[in-house]
């Protein structure tokens, strides 16, 4: 059931402080606070509501707890044991007295996640919007964008033949004890130290030894297959249980280097692709490929993303641009004029392409144009800080959903850093000018 709007009492507590009075109303976060349309969020998720059962959370604190998170580049955990110290992170989240304990699970985030689903793009959107009111962003930033993807790398480690094998049998013999299902044996302890001596034999090189231990997982992993197949036959449950692991397992066992075709690098995440974006420091990235659209022209506040997605199945850079520009222009409301690439989207499907241009482009390009694409590169640093400063660097959720989220959360996070930035610079300048118009008056008082 949708969550009842809390009602705001206005009047003092005995036994609890009021929120408005023990911190800085003029604080960036309450700033914030005050400029994000809670309302317009409730109303456009109202319909993922069923209208039966339970009232669910309040929408302002998932949402706010959400908007925290990657603001400041804190897990699931994290904010919510900084809520808890934190009247700042309590005032945006539509407290009105200071509470000492979190009043909600932390696993509710996880459940909210998969809830917005699609409507995620609405922050993106609330948050373009609270730049522009905030006067960190001006329409005619929306007309020029630069376009670029990256890679958003997946939670697992590098992937190896030795440690894919070894995932395999733990993840098996683990799904058999959750069944019930009794292997004939585990070789849990035959896989670990044969795994081990994989990587001690790599690393000496000593590539025939290593050769013979990754023979020894592979038959290992081979035998706990077709005993797990032997005794889940006819069972339709256990045989649906282990119909997805038992696929990975034997892909994993039959997968060799430098095949062609689809591989799989996690045994636990089976979504991971390797992406080559040509870097000497890392070559290959394992996760998944994330499109950002950034505005070209230096707003007031600075650089604010336009827009972000997750591209599964790593496509083709130029392949994407139509579809990116036309899902910017619907969140931003704003016709985009021109569009900066690099080299990747040579061969692009925009649908005007005379107002895509490219890294290296000669023909066409002069005066305004030249210094545009002169400023393409300028999303880099940018897309450096949806990775340090946000999550971008590293995704922890679950599944294809999971990568969607996380790409659009962190360029929330990051709108929402800029807006914060501006405010504080907003505060800070007023309070100058205050300062030295009082100075002012003050000697001219001396003086006469």
């Amino acid at each position: 059931m949708r969550p009842k709007k809390p009602k705001a009492t206005g009047s003092g507590d005995l036994f609890r402080a009021r929120l408005d009075q023990i911190i800085n109303m003029k604080h960036e976060l309450v700033q914030l606070a005050g400029k994000v349309d809670w309302d317009w969020i409730d109303g456009e998720i109202a319909p993922l509501y069923s209208e039966n059962g339970r009232p669910g959370i309040a929408t302002r604190f998932m949402i706010g707890l959400l908007l925290l998170k990657h603001i400041y580049g804190l897990s699931d955990e994290g904010v919510c044991e900084r809520w808890v110290h934190d009247p700042y992170f309590q005032y945006f989240t539509g407290e009105e007295f200071f509470q000492h304990a979190f009043p909600h699970e932390r696993s509710d985030l996880s459940h909210w996640r998969k809830r917005l689903g699609d409507k995620l793009e609405l922050l993106l959107a609330e948050s373009l919007r609270v730049a522009h009111e905030a006067g960190a962003l001006r329409s005619q930033d929306l007309k020029r964008v630069t376009v670029d993807t990256t890679v958003q790398p997946k939670a697992i480690t590098f992937p190896t033949d030795a440690k894919l094998l070894h995932a395999a049998i733990k993840g098996l013999n683990r799904l058999a004890r959750k069944h019930g299902v009794k292997l004939r044996q585990s070789y849990l302890r035959i896989a670990k130290t044969a795994a081990m001596m994989a990587g001690r034999y790599a690393h000496a090189k000593q590539f025939k030894r290593h050769q013979r231990q990754l023979r020894i997982l592979r038959s290992r992993l081979g035998r706990i297959i077709r005993d797990i197949r032997r005794k889940i036959e006819g069972q339709a449950v256990l045989e649906n249980a282990f119909a997805l692991p038992l696929g990975r397992a034997s892909q994993i066992r039959s997968q060799q280097q430098r095949q062609r075709g689809w591989k799989l690098y996690s045994f636990h995440a089976p979504e991971v692709e390797c992406i080559g974006k040509g870097k000497a420091a890392a070559p290959y990235e394992f996760g998944v490929k994330a499109s950002i659209v950034t505005n070209n022209r230096r707003a007031p506040g600075g650089l604010f993303v336009l827009h972000a997605r997750a591209l599964p199945d790593n496509p083709y850079d130029g392949h994407t641009l139509r579809d990116v520009i036309d899902r910017t222009e619907t969140l931003t409301g704003c016709a985009i004029e021109r569009a900066y690439v690099d080299k990747g989207y040579r061969g692009h499907d925009a649908q005007n392409p005379r107002r895509v241009f490219i890294s290296g482009q000669k023909r066409g390009v002069f005066g305004v144009i030249k210094r545009e694409l002169r400023r393409r590169s300028a999303i880099e640093p940018i897309i450096g800080h949806l990775k340090t400063d946000g999550h971008l660097g590293r995704c922890y959720l679950k599944g294809r959903p999971g990568d969607a989220a996380n790409v659009i959360l962190s360029a929330v996070g990051h709108n929402f850093r800029r807006v914060l930035a501006w405010l504080r610079a907003l505060w800070c300048l007023i309070l100058t000018t205050f300062i030295a118009a009082a100075s002012d008056r003050s000697s001219l008082q001396s003086a006469s």
